[in-house]
């Protein structure tokens, strides 16, 4: 199956320009809103020869050379400030879960000074979770009402941050789990496949409505419909950052990778793919986190019966590391979204120059977390630590 196109043959199909249109926002300026996709999008300026006939490639080349990016871990979890993770590991009802978003108001989030933030560090892109595991969306979707613009937040920052970037020159990825959904009807079960798939009660959730493999295919109409959503409606999106993979190790033949891959790359050719260490080996870039290290023992210990998901898990990751590597790490001790427990236990910048320095030895990006606040405000410590990084690379 292919799964790019050049630029000649998407706009030869495309009939000449695009126009990218936002979907449901309410806020910005709007920058991006009538981009021209016959030229390159503002973080690509400086490949613009090799955009007119590559956007892929094009788009491989600067992220080859970007070194550094501001990641955000933001959503419902973030107002309980306890782990991203928290409906899992609390067990917590979902129904009772569910009513968080209506305290969800992100009154303080401003994409202005994310994007202002991250430029000032030497950032050259931005990585944001447009949906985590707990299904909820941060972009105005007419999949379903558990999102952002149906929050009394009422607005869309998934738009609002493409609208930044746009104007900032930076490139904008958009984490999507993809092999989790704690909310969702049709994602599978624990005992389908892997224990993190649902929280502990799943069985006393009605609304849980997996019976047999070929229901999968309903979340993965969901997904994709999300991601048309996603590309046609955002402007130029550097890259999708799909998660988490543990749970396509544990049951790789309920997703159609290829297919997922070539809707995104028809949608915009210059939009780069990642899914953690790999799942098929023809992503653009690998994703690890910490320090590098490969899944493949991890997945022995956790499925010692999936001979299939180890292989795929080692193959992968062997693929992919012939290519672009980009170490994801956080600000807070260990957790991505916010933890309040952790306040004044934030990664220095001392420490963070030293991640810098060992993404650089092993030719691989800095990708840098940071769990805003339940109003949507980036953290003090990383405010001032993101800063200091700055001044240091500036010299």
């Amino acid at each position: 199956m292919k799964t790019a196109l050049t630029r000649r043959e998407f706009f030869s199909a495309a009939g000449g320009a695009v126009v990218i249109s936002a979907s449901g926002c309410s806020a910005g300026k709007n920058a991006y809103k009538k981009h021209d996709f016959s030229e390159p999008p503002p973080y690509l300026k400086e490949y613009s020869a090799l955009y007119r006939e590559n956007p892929r490639e094009a788009a491989r080349a600067w992220f080859g050379k970007a070194r550094f990016g501001l990641f955000m871990h933001y959503g419902l979890y973030s107002l309980l400030g306890r782990h991203e993770w928290v409906q899992l590991r609390e067990n917590i009802p979902l129904a009772e879960y569910e009513k968080l978003k209506d305290r969800f108001t992100a009154e303080r989030f401003d994409a202005d000074f994310i994007a202002g933030l991250a430029l000032d560090a030497g950032m050259k892109y931005i990585t944001i979770t447009s949906r985590h595991h707990e299904g909820f969306s941060l972009f105005a979707t007419e999949q379903n009402d558990y999102n952002a613009m149906d929050s009394p937040a009422g607005r869309d920052l998934i738009a609002e941050l493409s609208d930044a970037c746009y104007r900032h020159g930076l490139g904008l990825f958009l984490y999507y789990s993809y092999a989790a959904d704690w909310h969702h009807p049709w994602f599978y079960p624990p005992d389908a496949g892997w224990v993190n798939a649902r929280p502990a009660n799943w069985k006393d959730e009605p609304r849980y409505l997996w019976r047999r493999d070929e229901d999968f295919r309903k979340y993965v109409d969901f997904v994709h419909a999300q991601l048309r959503e996603i590309l046609t409606g955002y402007g130029p999106i550097a890259g999708i950052w799909f998660d988490p993979i543990m749970g396509y190790y544990a049951r790789p033949d309920l997703f159609p990778m290829e297919e997922t891959y070539a809707l995104v790359r028809s949608l915009q050719p210059q939009t780069l793919i990642s899914f953690k260490q790999g799942a098929t080996g023809t992503e653009d870039f690998a994703a690890p986190e910490r320090s590098g290290y490969s899944l493949a023992d991890r997945v022995a210990k956790t499925f010692p019966e999936r001979r299939d998901s180890i292989e795929i898990a080692r193959n992968a990751w062997e693929k992919n590391s012939a290519k672009k590597v980009e170490y994801c790490d956080t600000l807070q001790p260990a957790g991505w979204g916010y933890i309040k427990a952790d306040d004044g236990k934030h990664k220095t910048a001392d420490q963070v120059m030293e991640m810098l320095a060992n993404a650089g030895k092993n030719d691989a990006n800095l990708l840098l977390n940071t769990g805003p606040l339940p109003s949507g405000d980036i953290h003090p410590e990383d405010v001032a630590t993101i800063r200091e990084v700055g001044r240091r690379l500036k010299g």
